[in-house]
């Protein structure tokens, strides 16, 4: 049996219903499960007799929370970050569109190797990827393959998500034909896709979701169909919803109808789906979401880069939304820290007023919302019987000096700082700052090396095409 006690933490912030903290608090792991969770020592195994061998974790000037959850994510553009600065969605989409579509199993790898370190360092747990871009020589699952792949490498919690896109530029979608698949084609190996890897069972390391990717690349056939799919094979279901003016402005030439009106007649609302962005909501929208137990991943900070917005977050906690938060893919981003990503959820919210999101409730979004968008009730607070899940962050450093009032809420309004320890199902991923079972430094290297192949391929593209 695999035991790890954490031992007189400043702060165990529990996440539970309570939203109960414990100072001097600490935490028994024991064979991937929380087991104990109190102040002074954890009980005795047997009457009279000890706990038996276990590693000790010091958590004196550290604060422990549940591994944090990220819900929305495209691994392969870590590769191609800082692209396309100053434009919107369609504007940044169709820059990258040509790149993207020399995509390969390499390419994916190395993307995700960087990105999934990039999250646990950040002290994420449990991430999600939207993957959509399958060229015509991807058989549909190496590419999931090799992100599953270097999950296991890295050590995380993965929910990727099979993503689909059928409506290509010949057919009045924003995509280029060379990117989009056959609808039969899509359904066929995303269902395989589900065969092959989802785990359906409790504490499981890998489920599948189905997501085609957005209303201005998928036709209303794949839509529908790809619910009805997830449906029968007991999964859950993703896309991208009302993340700019301009696709609802589509929606409506389109289709007659604004985003979240074409998702409800499609039958894509429901406990079983959660959504990327939901930016430009009306009240109906947001009462129709909470009302439907659908959740929303929030992207504070690739919205603000590509200038959508600011998505409703207090109208959607106020009206029983689901919300989790999400980095988002690292060319929308640039970049992958999830407790970087509740900083700016906060100040973000409070574009409306200073009371309108506080760093606790960051916090539990980026925990406890993660886990109800992904429908997990196993992860997202730190309570015997959960999984094993913890980030242990340092308040002792440079950036928390004078922030002692409330080493809590330091994390989310000083600078963020990489997790000291991350564990996941009780296996220590991140120790002492520094990844256990990946080298950071040839991740970064072999990402570099990928990243300038890419820009070399997309560059002789260009001139062929000037040519």
């Amino acid at each position: 049996m695999s035991r790890v006690l954490i031992e007189s933490c400043d702060v165990v912030v529990t996440m539970d219903e309570a939203g109960t903290e414990i100072p001097g608090g600490s935490l028994l792991l024991e064979d991937g499960v929380i087991t104990w969770v109190g102040m002074g020592s954890p009980p005795q195994a047997s009457p009279g007799g000890s706990i038996g061998p276990m590693e000790r974790v010091d958590g004196r000037g550290l604060v422990a929370l549940p591994g944090l959850i990220n819900t929305h994510h495209h691994l392969y553009q870590t590769l191609t970050r800082v692209r396309a600065l100053d434009q919107g969605l369609f504007g940044w989409l169709r820059a990258l569109y040509p790149v993207w579509a020399g995509i390969d199993q390499e390419w994916v790898f190395a993307a995700a190797r960087v990105g999934l370190a990039e999250l646990a360092l950040s002290g994420c747990s449990t991430t999600t990827d939207h993957h959509y871009v399958f060229p015509k020589t991807s058989n549909g699952l190496d590419l999931l393959e090799a992100e599953i792949t270097a999950s296991r490498e890295i050590g995380l919690r993965f929910h990727p998500c099979r993503g689909s896109m059928d409506l290509g530029e010949s057919e009045g979608g924003l995509p280029p034909d060379s990117i989009v698949q056959e609808t039969e084609a899509i359904l066929a190996q995303t269902e395989e896709a589900v065969s092959r890897f989802h785990d359906p069972t409790p504490g499981a390391m890998l489920r599948i979701a189905v997501a085609p990717c957005s209303p201005f690349s998928v036709t209303e056939r794949l839509m529908r169909e790809s619910a009805a799919l997830a449906r029968r094979l007991g999964v859950r279901l993703h896309t991208h919803i009302a993340e700019t003016l301009d696709e609802d402005a589509y929606c409506k030439a389109t289709y007659g109808k604004r985003p979240v009106e074409l998702l409800d007649d499609l039958g894509w609302l429901g406990h079983d789906v959660w959504l990327a962005h939901c930016v430009h909501l009306s009240d109906r929208n947001v009462h129709q979401i909470a009302q439907s137990a659908t959740g929303v991943a929030w992207c504070p900070t690739s919205n603000l880069r590509l200038g959508s917005g600011i998505a409703p977050v207090r109208l959607l906690l106020d009206a029983g939304a689901r919300v989790g938060l999400g980095v988002d893919g690292s060319a929308s981003n640039d970049g992958g820290h999830l407790l970087a990503e509740a900083r700016m959820g906060l100040l973000a919210a409070r574009s409306g007023g200073a009371g309108a999101m506080s760093a606790r409730e960051a916090l539990r979004v980026a925990t406890r919302g993660g886990a109800a968008c992904l429908g997990r009730d196993d992860i997202g607070s730190l309570q015997v019987g959960k999984r094993a899940d913890v980030a242990l962050f340092s308040v002792e450093g440079l950036e928390h000096v004078g922030a002692d009032a409330d080493p809590v809420a330091a994390l989310v309004h000083c600078s963020p700082q990489r997790v000291r320890y991350l564990f996941v199902e009780g296996r220590a991923v991140v120790r002492d700052a520094r990844l256990i079972g990946a080298d950071e430094a040839m991740i970064a290297s072999e990402g570099r090396r990928a990243a300038l192949r890419i820009a070399g391929r997309a560059g002789q593209a260009r001139g062929s095409a000037s040519a």
